[in-house]
């Protein structure tokens, strides 16, 4: 079963429909211990990093979750999700986040040198860095669909591949048996589908 974690700020109706659309049992879940006997996870996300980390922590899935993952259960974070995975972030203040993989979230702004509209909202190219389980079924340079103000930073042993927005900024991470998407699968079409197919065949 893939245990799909309701913590209050997820996109979890749209991930669902998409995990149904190839044949995949999803379970909408606010319970920590199904959520840690899972076969894999999903951490879904949108919102400000800050009160997303609070409600995780608040509802007592942090520890689910992380424990999880540490015994070695497939787990992909997906846009904030993804951004939680790391060390802290930046975002109206310095917060903490579940230290899976190293690194901080970061504004956009801060790394790209021209005007550009921010948040980055809309259809960008993948660009592959390294190998990954998740990309067994899409190419390099397929698109995916993005709607973020931060980013993932210095955190590169674990980036899979990157966008360009002025910059190039994280796009996914790979570090053992956790994955993060900065960019929405379930919004990404049949790309989309295929790196959640591969999520629930390839990965782990």
């Amino acid at each position: 079963m893939i245990a799909l974690v309701d913590y209050g700020v997820g996109n979890l109706f749209s991930l669902a429909c998409s995990f149904r659309a190839i044949g995949q049992e999803a379970r909408i879940s606010k319970d920590a211990d199904e959520i840690y006997r899972a076969d894999r996870i999903i951490l879904p996300g949108v919102g400000a990093f800050g009160d997303a980390a609070e409600k995780l922590k608040t509802s007592g899935l942090d520890e689910a979750v992380k424990s999880a993952a540490k015994k070695g259960t497939p787990l992909m974070g997906i846009c904030l999700g993804m951004q939680l995975l790391f060390d802290k972030s930046f975002e109206y203040g310095e917060h903490e986040g579940l230290g899976l993989i190293r690194g901080s979230v970061v504004p956009i702004e801060s790394a790209i040198d021209r005007p550009l509209k921010i948040p980055q909202i809309g259809w960008n190219a993948l660009i592959f860095r390294k190998p990954s389980k998740l990309f067994s079924y899409i190419k390099d340079g397929d698109y995916v669909y993005f709607v973020h103000s931060y980013f993932a930073s210095g955190c590169e042993e674990a980036v899979t591949a990157e966008t360009e927005y002025g910059a190039m900024l994280t796009a996914s991470v790979e570090k053992d048996n956790v994955y993060g998407c900065q960019f929405h699968p379930e919004k990404s079409g049949k790309v989309g589908l295929n790196i959640l197919r591969a999520f629930c065949g390839e990965a782990g």
